[in-house]
């Protein structure tokens, strides 16, 4: 079963027990003419909803984000490809804009606008206004094998659309936990195989330089509580960060 939309576009959605998203997510893009979510042995319904909703399903064992969206690129039929995450809405002006943007050939890839909520709240400073990451490409284009901050690796340049997408990564605390935990870990592993050491001094300093850059350098104070509370996570997050780092190197030096 294949979505059947008019706008000549491979949606790519890598998800994981993401059953309470998927279908919501896949028919926000129901204009592509094909979506395809790549997933890992979900325990939920993740797969049977996501056929239902008219995408294709394959399954592909986790190494990495980008290694699971690379893995749907390679079976996607259209030249034009849009990445989506399941908690991202498309909307039909995003597809409007997709549709313009492959028509004109402008560009072989374009950045795509995020708004960004927190806890149902919509983000508007802080640094997170200025979420753009590349979501449009030619098929041809390859994520790279970065844990996280993974990126579609191009070298010419890059357009930009006016549509958005809707991402609500934190609709609760416990799902930002969620996610500190396993990305803290993928960063940290990320750094220590390539060489990367750190030592107490990062530990200490760049947690409230984080706080300070967001919340007065970036103005996070103008989103109320919830700025306050996003500033003061991101820095618990970058003290997880460089404390896992760390307690790599230490284990390291220890055994040597």
């Amino acid at each position: 079963m294949s979505s059947g939309g008019t706008v000549s576009v491979s949606v790519v959605i890598a998800a994981r027990n993401e059953a309470a998203n998927i279908r919501p997510c896949i028919e926000s893009v129901s204009w592509a003419s094909e979506i395809i979510v790549v997933e890992d042995r979900s325990t939920d319904d993740t797969s049977r909803l996501a056929t239902a909703a008219g995408a294709r399903v394959i399954q592909h064992p986790f190494t990495t984000i980008g290694g699971q969206r690379n893995a749907a690129i390679d079976t996607a039929r259209e030249d034009w490809v849009l990445v989506v995450d399941a908690d991202e809405r498309g909307s039909p002006e995003l597809g409007l804009d997709v549709l313009r943007a492959i028509q004109s050939r402008k560009f072989n890839a374009y950045r795509v606008p995020r708004r960004n909520y927190f806890l149902g709240r919509e983000v508007m400073h802080g640094g997170w206004q200025s979420d753009k990451p590349v979501r449009l490409f030619l098929r041809a284009a390859r994520y790279n094998a970065s844990r996280v901050h993974e990126h579609v690796d191009v070298t010419e340049p890059v357009g930009e659309l006016e549509a958005t997408l809707i991402h609500e990564p934190y609709p609760t605390i416990d799902s930002y936990f969620e996610k500190l935990d396993r990305y803290s870990k993928w960063w940290a592993e990320d750094r220590f195989d390539r060489g990367v050491r750190t030592g107490i001094g990062a530990i200490v300093l760049r947690p409230p330089a984080r706080f300070l850059t967001m919340y007065l350098l970036r103005a996070g104070f103008l989103d109320g509580a919830e700025g306050a509370v996003l500033a003061c996570m991101a820095s618990t997050s970058v003290m997880a960060k460089y404390a896992r780092l760390w307690a790599m190197g230490r284990r390291k030096s220890s055994r040597e």
